[in-house]
């Protein structure tokens, strides 16, 4: 008991910080701590209106899913691990929504990623828990890739890795292709976090995870982490047509398809689930908007979703804890059984469906109003009523079917109410939705500045939050209407869809999802099998071929401004140093014979070391020498003891490979363009400068290469002697067994 009171006592820490820092601190607070100075990575923060009002629900929401889980898990083994990573995952939302710095930003965004998945697969040893986090990290962990890559190339291409400089910047930038290529990298991100289409199905498959975390991550939190980013970046994007194009395209097909989704449905929490990916559409759709008002419609309705979804989930984890089924058509008649719990759905209920005196009802007064305002959205409104429909019918299937209508001819399972802690976190947070409908005056200054965060340099709030009776009470009607009658029609619309659905998986997401974890493992073994042959020639010539792929990209227009040979030191020594090092280049190419063609390679390092000796380098030169001697003799020591044993002295590949000679080719021409462009380069000789005045006074040593090898990298140089010396104890048990099969072939010899 006192280990989860030290746990709940974190957020609602937390939380009063928030409160503290809303009531006494003016809007933005920032600072920084430097970090990485040299890549322009820094510990910055800002807290501007859209970062508290996500740490209020952060936090706020996070209070009640602690104490709900400490009465949903009661008695658990594992409780104090599902506190610790609720722990975690709390502290890395609040670093993704107040950092300043991309880098920062999207560390915290991947520890979000890590902690989810432990959460979501908190019930480990079922294989359903285990597969929709495999799934959750999957999809969420790929876009976290693409948006790396995304901030990466927008901070490199800006100059700044801030957050509020870029934002600040990026409206005088023109969109050139590496700024587009950043952004869709960056949407990628964002949309796969946030579930929205094509990467919408991996949330509903996440209801897997305990009541508490679905709470939290799932309908208040980390979902809502893309929404913040396209938010936050809105000001930056907000007038390209790319932006407007991809969020309004991508959030009205994912709450369309979301609301249908979701009459297909007979798990509470499922149902749930479907509709919190519809309302993350709607707020998607509402950033891409230019009309007057729509940050603060996103503004309001993070924070009205939040309120009541986050009880609708408690909800639903009652019944389940209550009744040992989720199944609607197992469900009825619980309200007598459960009267704190049917109070608290129907609170959040009527908030969800946009009820008057409700705070959803003014949030969807201000939506109405934004898309009305838009001239693109006119033709949708007819849609937009049947969605909101939907969502009516949806709320009176949580707040209404389960509590209040007769379950008919199934029997209710024997059903008892929780804990204060199981009822209490619902009722807290419904009545909180109530409350601000009917005083929206306390959250009008949160909403003002978070408005203003997404559109700076504009007036703080531009449509009131007052309650009124208006023309949005008949179109309210309207959809009341439309919603009884789809919730009256349910179960008709449910069989409809289900069919329908049936033959439509086929070709969804979620089944190339599947079939792409059947094909994938099957075409890894097939390229490993056509890389991974064994054979030392292919490795080389693949990754040659590689390495000249990258020179080439590199080099680029270089190529076409080579510059001719450059004038040196030619004398007939290194002429000569020159026809031997081609000499054994050739010879090694033709002969097959293992120790004969190490013999002629031998004649390149040799030549080589003949060359260095002319120009001028007699201790690199008397190195090579050594180096190449110690090298030939060891490999024809280990050559001569293989052909004892039996082994093939000749080599078995053809004589002539016509790709791997048109690899080594491209790779020499390359190479000698590389060189030609770094000799006429001007000579640089500060370092050369550095190492010779210092060698003497301060490593007691004229020869430069010595004193930087066991002086000024000593560090480096005892690192690379390191992994020589682990990589012969590596390969020591396979030199002894080597001398063993040796011994038992003479053996049986005998």
């Amino acid at each position: 008991m006192a280990g989860r009171a030290a746990f709940t006592a974190v957020p609602v820490v937390a939380l009063a910080w928030v409160l503290w820092l809303l009531t006494t601190q003016s809007l933005p607070v920032q600072g920084q701590i430097a970090w990485i100075p040299d890549l322009g990575i820094d510990l910055a923060w800002r807290i501007d209106g859209l970062s508290a009002l996500m740490l209020l629900m952060i936090t706020g929401v996070g209070s009640a899913v602690f104490v709900y889980a400490g009465g949903y898990l009661a008695g658990h083994p594992q409780q104090s691990r599902l506190y610790v990573l609720l722990s975690l995952f709390m502290l890395a939302m609040i670093g993704c929504v107040t950092a300043d710095n991309l880098i920062v930003l999207f560390v915290f965004w991947e520890l979000t990623s890590l902690t989810s998945f432990l959460l979501v697969g908190f019930n480990h040893t079922e294989l359903s828990s285990r597969k929709s986090a495999q799934q959750a990290f999957l999809v969420t962990g790929t876009g976290g890739l693409a948006l790396l890559a995304g901030l990466l190339l927008l901070g490199q291409q800006v100059g700044t890795y801030s957050l509020s400089a870029l934002i600040e910047q990026i409206p005088y930038e023109a969109p050139t292709p590496a700024l587009t290529t950043a952004l869709v990298l960056i949407l990628v991100g964002a949309f796969t976090k946030s579930a929205q289409f094509p990467f919408h199905f991996w949330l509903p498959n996440a209801m897997s995870a305990p009541t508490p975390v679905s709470a939290y991550l799932h309908s208040a939190t980390m979902v809502k982490l893309g929404v913040y980013l396209l938010a936050r970046l809105d000001p930056a994007f907000g007038e390209w047509d790319l932006w407007e194009i991809a969020l309004k395209t991508a959030g009205s097909i994912t709450a369309a398809w979301g609301m249908v989704l979701a009459l297909r449905e007979r798990d509470l929490k499922r149902i749930l689930a479907w509709s919190t990916v519809a309302t993350l559409g709607t707020l998607v759709v509402l950033i891409g908007l230019r009309g007057e008002g729509a940050t603060v419609a996103v503004g309001a309705l993070l924070l009205a979703h939040a309120l009541y979804k986050a009880p609708l989930f408690f909800v639903a984890g009652n019944i389940d804890h209550g009744t040992g089924t989720r199944v609607i058509d197992r469900l009825g008649g619980l309200r007598k059984a459960m009267p704190f719990t049917a109070a608290a759905a129907l609170l959040a209920g009527a908030s969800m469906a946009g009820m008057p005196l409700s705070f959803g009802y003014i949030v969807k007064d201000v939506i109405l109003e934004v898309k009305s305002a838009d001239d693109v959205f006119a033709f949708a409104r007819a849609a937009n009523t049947v969605f909101g429909a939907i969502a009516v019918a949806v709320a009176g299937v949580a707040a209404l079917r389960v509590f209040w209508r007769h379950p008919g001819a199934n029997e209710t399972p024997h059903a008892h109410e929780g804990g204060p802690a199981l009822v209490l976190p619902p009722l807290v947070l419904a009545s909180v939705g109530i409350g601000l409908g009917l005083f929206p005056f306390f959250v009008d200054e949160l909403l003002a500045d978070a408005s203003l965060a997404m559109t700076p340099g504009t007036e703080a709030i531009v449509i009131s939050l007052a309650l009124e009776i208006g023309p949005s009470l008949g179109s309210l009607a309207v959809t009341l209407l439309i919603g009884a009658l789809i919730y009256v029609f349910w179960d008709p619309l449910h069989r409809l869809f289900e069919a329908l659905g049936a033959k439509i998986g086929r070709i969804g997401m979620a089944s190339h999802y599947e079939r792409s974890l059947v094909w994938l493992p099957k075409a890894a073994a097939a390229v490993t099998r056509r890389l991974q042959h064994g054979r030392l020639p292919g490795y080389m010539t693949l990754t040659i071929g590689a390495v000249s792929v990258g020179l080439l990209a590199a080099l680029g227009p270089a190529l076409l401004t080579l510059p001719g040979p450059m004038p040196g030191p030619w004398s007939w020594g290194v002429v000569g140093s020159v026809m031997l090092i081609g000499l054994g280049a050739v010879a090694a190419a033709l002969l097959r014979d293992r120790l004969t063609l190490l013999l002629a390679s031998g004649l390149v390092g040799y030549g080589s070391a003949a060359l260095f000796l002319f120009v001028g380098a007699p201790d690199l030169a008397f190195t090579q020498f050594t180096v190449e001697t110690v090298f030939v003799v060891v490999v024809a020591a280990v050559l001569l003891k293989l052909k004892r044993l039996g082994r093939p002295a000749s080599i078995e590949e053809p004589a002539w490979r016509p790709g791997a000679a048109f690899v080594s080719m491209a790779f020499a021409t390359l190479i000698t363009a590389l060189l030609l462009l770094t000799v006429a380069t001007p000579f640089d000789a500060f370092l050369s400068d550095f190492f010779a005045q210092r060698s003497v006074p301060e490593a007691y040593g004229r020869n430069v290469v010595n004193v930087i090898l066991v002086d000024f990298r000593a560090l480096d140089t005892l690192g690379e002697i390191a992994v020589v010396a682990l990589s012969f104890l590596a390969a020591l048990p396979l030199l002894r067994s080597l001398r063993g099969a040796s011994e038992a072939q003479q053996e049986g010899r005998r």
